[in-house]
């Protein structure tokens, strides 16, 4: 992963399990919480692909695993948002951006199924079972509708932070020599200067051609 990438993808995640532990956790929502962690995860893996979104996922599922007050076996989610990552980004489109709001969406509802779902699972695979005394459909459902609720306010605003630190001017010189010639054309940089200075030879004609009419017009006199 490039640096750029990293420290992104790092601040984002730190300050939405804050988010989400100090705030989100202690709203008293009935049912699911709110997963404001997998919604950065999803929305980066969406625009930096299936490798990055996987590598992404995991470290953010181990950093939650590990914060207090943590009280699953560390791993857990680790692996589920790995899986996750890694499945959201293979969503990503070829040119690298969405033309509407649905895909993302239906990516999102999609990911809180899956994670709540992989978690009881992983859960169950361990001999934790609190899913079950809690209700499987009750958290699935409340999950999807959370996320989904909050999925407008952040996904947007992250994918558009991810685009924006991959268009860096380094990132850009270094991809080939294509992309900034077509941005130059595409701006016209090139032709309003090359009209500026056939405009200046222009006006600098003229006056040297109106100067010597005056001249001559002083000698004929």
């Amino acid at each position: 992963m490039r640096l750029n990438r990293m420290l992104l993808s790092v601040t984002l995640v730190v300050v939405a399990l804050v988010l989400q532990v100090c705030v989100l956790a202690r709203l008293q929502l009935p049912g699911a919480v709110p997963d404001l962690l997998l919604l950065v995860v999803v929305a980066l893996a969406l625009v930096y692909g299936h490798v990055s979104g996987a590598l992404i996922g995991f470290g953010a599922g181990l950093l939650a695993d590990i914060a207090p007050p943590a009280d699953h076996a560390a791993g857990r989610y680790a692996l589920v948002l790995c899986l996750i990552g890694y499945l959201a980004g293979l969503a990503k489109p070829d040119n690298g951006q969405l033309r509407t709001a649905l895909g993302p969406m239906v990516v999102v509802v999609g990911a809180a199924v899956s994670t709540t779902l992989l978690y009881a699972g992983v859960g169950a695979l361990v001999g934790d079972t609190a899913a079950r005394h809690v209700g499987l459909s009750n958290l699935v459902i409340t999950a999807a509708i959370y996320d989904l609720l909050l999925a407008p306010f952040t996904v947007p605003l992250i994918m558009a932070l991810a685009r924006r630190a991959e268009n860096d001017p380094l990132a850009d010189t270094s991809s080939g020599g294509t992309d900034v010639a077509s941005g130059w054309l595409a701006t016209g940089t090139g032709l309003k200067i090359g009209n500026q200075r056939g405009g200046l030879r222009m006006k600098a004609a003229r006056s040297r051609a109106a100067r010597a009419g005056r001249i001559k017009g002083v000698k004929r006199l």
